[in-house]
């Protein structure tokens, strides 16, 4: 990318939970409009913690996150409603209401505009309804639109919880290890789909992933936490077996 501008600005984030765990220290980085950034580290590193702050499905407990000149680290209420509106999350386990459609489960991504009453009635706008469909055959899954979603494979159910996440009409895209609960043969499917969204769209993704070759084929830039702090930031590509063995510990292997 040429001219960068700052999407996200988080600032000495810091989460600490009830139990006294502090899960992020003080961690700063500025996430660039259109990028696909990813984030890495350990179990346990922050990482999950990091975008459920982002869209205040946890609350920071210090810190600033910048978005759109506003510090959404301290809204509550409705400010954080539309937030999650702006800032959209896809998670490991996909969360589909099995015995409804596939375009059931897409358009419920639409609630917030749709209202709770009219979504449980099914009454959607049609104009809604088209753009459901839309992003299904953006994510390949254009044929399967009337098929119950616990009849779809894990990559596609993933894949029909993206659609569903871009019905919300977000900004950004979290995605919290989208492929960890996938048959190592299926991840490129999912990852060539939100990257084909992050370009096509210009949506900004942040996307959390264990494993190396991912980061290296699908980001533009990579943060690495470790202990909640960052440990390391820049290119994909400079990852080598010294700063893998900083952001892993030396008794780790590279998975290929």
């Amino acid at each position: 990318m040429s001219e960068k501008t700052t999407h996200l600005k988080v600032k000495n984030l810091e989460k600490m939970y009830p139990n006294g765990v502090k899960a992020l220290k003080g961690l700063s980085v500025d996430v660039y409009k259109g990028e696909f950034l990813a984030v890495i580290g350990l179990s346990g590193s922050g990482k999950s913690t990091f975008l459920r702050c982002v869209n205040r499905l946890n609350d920071p407990t210090g810190g600033e996150i910048i978005f759109e000149d506003q510090d959404i680290a301290s809204l509550s209420g409705s400010g954080v409603r539309k937030i999650r509106g702006d800032i959209a999350m896809i998670f490991q386990k996909f969360n589909l209401v099995g015995r409804h459609t596939v375009l059931s489960n897409v358009l419920m991504g639409s609630l917030s505009r749709t209202g709770f009453f009219r979504s449980v009635m099914g009454f959607y706008k049609e104009e809604d309804k088209e753009k459901a469909v839309e992003y299904l055959k953006l994510v390949g899954l254009a044929e399967k639109t009337h098929v119950r979603a616990d009849e779809l494979s894990g990559g596609q159910q993933q894949r029909v919880a993206i659609a569903r996440a871009l019905m919300q009409q977000p900004k950004i895209l979290l995605a919290d290890e989208p492929v960890a609960s996938l048959d190592p043969a299926l991840c490129h499917t999912v990852m060539d789909y939100l990257k084909e969204i992050n370009k096509s769209l210009g949506i900004t993704v942040l996307c959390n992933l264990h494993h190396l070759d991912l980061v290296k084929e699908y980001s533009d830039r990579a943060i690495a936490l470790k202990d909640g702090e960052k440990v390391f930031e820049g290119s994909p590509a400079e990852i080598n077996d010294e700063w893998f063995k900083q952001i892993y510990g030396e008794e780790a292997r590279r998975v290929q």
